[in-house]
């Protein structure tokens, strides 16, 4: 009978042993809660991970059954440090402080699809907080993505304008980019950075190199990722506030947000206008989204995104090259877009050590582009013509991702992907109809030795249309050097990958009488190398990194057509290349004072482009083979210098573009667009802890230049205004 007891009695003991529960509180450096924190709990000496879980929109993870003993807290929060904090039994509740870092230790997502400190990931990432966005106030993503380096933006005119991104020499089509977990990019790349709202973004990544094995189509350059803010105050807090500046800019905006108990919530919205600096230069774009989260139980949440955009603006289209205005304005050519995309998304965190995210999403997007008169005309010279271009566009589907973290060591990542992809584009009276359905299975295995980290991973696509193809993608990461107090430590770097981008609707499903089709149409591919060394200095405040970097492009899509018909076909005929190296220096003199400064060269040329004859109207000496590709500058550099203090903010941040190929297309002889500098100054003013005045200044030199030849950029733009406070804490 005594045995009996003894042996109940050992049995309730370790019951109580392993039933006891670990509350961890993840706080930023200002002590405000950081939701969508991933957390893992270790026992003291394993290195098999206990539990994985989630922040809250109260910065909570609450762990049950945890192991007995001493443990270790490993956190990783997207725009910080990475975190290991130990824990001593028995205690039932930690808070964990996060620090912010240089560029290459903060955690980023982007690169891998899981949380990893940056310089673990492979590849070149840069972010943008919520705090320095809010500091440098762009109306759209390509005010905020030029100052990153290696971006090149080109914005065809001022507000509203086509806005195109140029990574690495690749074309403005091989960028994906994804906001709230939805790809916002037309089927085959095209994108508009230049209508992409920022208002309530919490972070923004962009990393560098090819990722289709992660990311899919387009994706052979860059991926850019952008993420809202979840609410995190248990009393709600309402902003709301108003700027005004020169050239008729009036901006207004106000976002409702909070967290209590299991939920969290911001809904938020944004309108912008601007009358530009001349006629039909007018510019308007309003926001409406939410972020909306339910944390079902320890193990499992829901998550609602949305966001509506609509956007019009006037185009002026070509008429002052390169300071030379040659041609009057257009007058009465219009471009709208009205987009919707909408995300929800269960994340489960069981069985121990696994994460699992299932996803559907949809994007819709509206774009038209019509000139009803031809008002743009000189003698000899008649460009302007009416028109009326479409493009009604859905993608919609769904993804599952799972995570499973064996060790500490080590990270294994599949996934599946399917979407539907269904759109009418072209002009009124041509409209071509293009419907495609995509099957992408993928899989990544991290693992870390010691001083070596390495990544391998793969993507198979079945796609109705142009078939199946395959990419493949291997990063390599050693610390040579761990250093001491001045050289802190050196790592190299070296990555191979392959991409893919689809072809446009328009160019799969091209039909007579306009076009001859082509149901053989293969996606454009991509072969990339990148090699690099990193070197830590004053033992993480500084870091110097430069990259190599070499792509192959082929299989690119052209249409060389009859002269006499005009009628062609879409085809995989030419090939270009691009390589080149990133050179920058980043440093965080102070917690609160961060500054990076970036150069690039990129030499870039055109391999094959057989369809370019004079027969075929094409200009040889600008598009023929051994030319250098179109925008893309030989020499490029950054600068991004940001305080955010208690009371004040501030941000400094420069782009200068070199000289670079482009055409009129006219025949006018302009070949080239001039090398120029851009500087931007923000900053703000908390009167009161509840009311801030913040201002900002847009081409402080007030340099008068073109992004695109023939599309004269906006001179200074001065906006100043206030934001209010109600409730939050």
């Amino acid at each position: 009978m005594q045995s009996c007891f003894r042996f109940f009695a050992v049995v309730l003991l370790s019951t109580v042993a392993l039933a006891s529960e670990l509350t961890v509180k993840v706080v930023d450096p200002q002590s405000a809660s950081v939701p969508g924190a991933q957390v893992e709990l270790f026992a003291q000496d394993s290195d098999r991970p206990a539990a994985v879980l989630t922040t809250s929109g109260l910065g909570v993870a609450h762990f049950r059954d945890v192991p007995s003993g001493n443990l270790r807290v490993h956190v990783l929060a997207p725009g910080f440090a990475e975190q290991w904090t130990p824990v001593s039994a028995p205690a039932t509740e930690v808070t964990v402080p996060l620090q912010l870092a240089v560029q290459t230790e903060t955690v980023v997502v982007t690169a891998t699809r899981t949380p990893v400190p940056a310089d673990e990931s492979g590849d070149a990432v840069e972010t943008l907080s919520g705090a320095q966005l809010d500091t440098m106030r762009p109306v759209a993503a390509n005010d905020a993505l030029r100052f990153l380096p290696g971006a090149v933006v080109s914005t065809a005119g001022q507000r509203g304008g086509l806005s195109s991104l140029f990574v690495r020499g690749g074309d403005s089509r091989y960028n994906k980019v994804i906001v709230d977990g939805v790809a916002v990019n037309d089927p085959g790349g095209t994108i508009d950075l230049g209508t992409l709202p920022l208002f309530e973004a919490d972070r923004l990544e962009f990393s560098r190199g090819a990722q289709s094995t992660l990311y899919g189509s387009d994706a052979m350059t860059s991926v850019v990722q952008v993420w809202s803010r979840t609410g995190n105050t248990p009393v709600p807090e309402l902003s709301f506030g108003a700027d005004a500046g020169n050239y008729g800019t009036e901006n207004g905006y106000a976002s409702l947000s909070g967290a209590n108990g299991r939920f969290d919530y911001n809904a938020f919205g944004n309108q912008f206008n601007a009358s530009g600096s001349g006629p039909n230069d007018d510019d308007s774009n309003s926001l409406e989204g939410a972020n909306l989260g339910a944390t079902l139980n320890d193990w499992a949440a829901l998550r609602l995104r949305m966001r509506h955009d609509n956007s019009g603006a006037g185009v002026q289209n070509e008429w002052k090259f390169n300071g030379h205005p040659i041609l009057p304005p257009d007058k009465d050519q219009r471009a709208n877009q009205n987009n919707l995309l909408a995300s929800l998304e269960l994340a489960i965190t069981k069985p121990s050590g696994w994460q699992h995210r299932i996803t559907g999403f949809e994007h819709v997007l509206h774009r038209s582009n019509i000139d009803g008169v031809n008002d743009q005309q000189i003698p000899g010279l008649d460009p302007d013509f009416p028109f009326h271009a479409i493009s009604d566009i859905n993608r919609a589907g769904f993804e599952y991702q799972g995570n499973y973290a064996e060790r500490s060591w080590t990270q294994t990542t599949i996934g599946y992907r399917f979407e539907d992809e269904n759109g009418f584009v072209g002009s009124v009276g041509s409209i071509t109809h293009g419907k495609r359905l995509n099957n992408d299975v993928y899989a990544q295995q991290q693992l870390t030795w010691g001083r070596l980290t390495a990544i391998g991973g793969g993507r198979f696509v079945h796609d109705s249309a142009f078939g199946s193809t395959g990419v493949p993608q291997v990063a390599v990461s050693y610390v040579a050097v761990k250093g001491g107090e001045l050289l802190s430590g050196t790592r190299f770097n070296f990555s191979f990958g392959k991409g893919y981008k689809e072809p446009r609707l328009e160019e799969t499903f091209a039909n007579l009488p306009t076009s001859n089709p082509n149901p053989g149409l293969r996606p454009e591919k991509s072969t990339s190398y990148q090699a690099g060394i990193q070197q830590t200095l004053s033992r993480g405040k500084a870091v110097f990194t430069a990259n190599y970097f070499n792509n192959k492009f082929h299989d690119q899509i052209a249409y060389p057509f009859d002269p006499t018909t005009f009628i062609g076909q879409y085809v995989n005929i030419n090939e270009s290349m691009a390589h080149g190296a990133e050179v920058q220096i980043q440093s965080r003199i102070r917690s609160r004072l961060s500054a990076g400064a970036a150069y690039t060269y990129t030499s870039t040329q055109i391999l094959q482009a057989p369809a370019c004859t004079p027969a075929q109207f094409c200009d040889t000496t600008i598009f023929g083979a051994g030319k250098p590709l179109l925008r893309r500058p030989k020499n490029s550099a950054n600068l991004l210098v940001t305080y955010l203090g208690k009371k004040w903010g501030g941000n400094l941040s420069g782009s200068f573009v070199g000289r670079r190929a482009d055409s009129d297309f006219y025949g006018l002889g302009y070949d080239y667009a001039s090398s120029y500098v851009l500087v931007n100054l923000g900053g703000w003013y908390a009167i009161h802890p509840r009311i801030t005045a913040y201002v900002n200044v847009e081409n402080v030199l007030d340099k008068q230049y073109n992004e695109i030849v023939g599309y004269p950029a906006m001179g200074t733009n001065f906006r100043a205004g206030l934001r209010f406070r109600v409730g939050g804490e």
